[in-house]
């Protein structure tokens, strides 16, 4: 896996931005009798210091992050089917859709202008611990990252990518280079930042990538 993250990008043109915003106003119907549905609650405390396949995240220092953006279970109306992944650019949160008009929300960090995208993909597959390998129109406006184009910067608790990335392809099983994934810069949460991907802290990225089961069901929706 490692061989085939080496070979995939993290960033887009700017010629991909897309106009546009849709939104989700659709209900969802009542839950399946015996359905089990999840309680609203929020998880400030789940950001402290995590050992994770031999690497020594840090702790997040939460209290410095905009409740908004915790981790939280919310009320959440929408006709997508549980296991969407909703992605609300404008307000910079990120839904998982759970049965009975439920998701979890985290927050993010998105592209910042000229970097953004609109429309539907899937998560075709997801790592843990990835390979960053920067894309030339990246080194070319930031020539320090050049040396990582071709041979990659490896996982570590310094790597863009984070703890996690989870892969987004089109319907017609091609790349759209945008990715999921994790940041140690957790202080971008909540601001357009990026070159087109999306962020969340390292503590948030783990929880999304074990509720995500890679394939055309795991359906990811991009609002701007």
């Amino acid at each position: 896996m490692r061989f085939r993250n080496a070979i995939l990008l993290c960033s887009l043109a700017a010629t991909v931005a897309l106009a546009g915003c849709s939104q989700t106003t659709s209900t969802t119907g009542p839950a399946p009798e015996g359905q089990k549905i999840a309680t609203n609650q929020i998880f400030t405390g789940t950001y402290g210091a995590v050992e994770d396949h031999g690497y020594a995240l840090p702790a997040i220092p939460i209290n410095r992050v905009d409740q908004r953006f915790h981790r939280q279970i919310v009320d959440y109306a929408t006709k997508e089917r549980p296991g969407t992944i909703i992605v609300n650019t404008p307000n910079r949160f990120l839904y998982y859709v759970l049965p009975g008009g439920k998701a979890v929300r985290y927050g993010i960090g998105v592209g910042k202008a000229g970097f953004a995208w609109e429309g539907e993909a899937y998560v075709a597959w997801k790592q843990e611990w990835p390979t960053w390998h920067p894309p030339k129109e990246m080194a070319e406006r930031k020539p320090e990252v050049a040396k990582y184009v071709e041979d990659g910067m490896g996982p570590g608790i310094s790597n863009p990518l984070g703890a996690r990335a989870l892969y987004l392809f089109n319907d017609e099983g091609k790349d759209t280079l945008f990715r999921l994934h994790g940041t140690p810069e957790w202080a971008s949460i909540g601001t357009a930042a990026s070159s087109g991907c999306i962020r969340l802290m390292n503590q948030d990225i783990i929880d999304l990538y074990s509720r995500v089961r890679p394939g055309k069901g795991a359906r990811v929706v991009v609002q701007q």
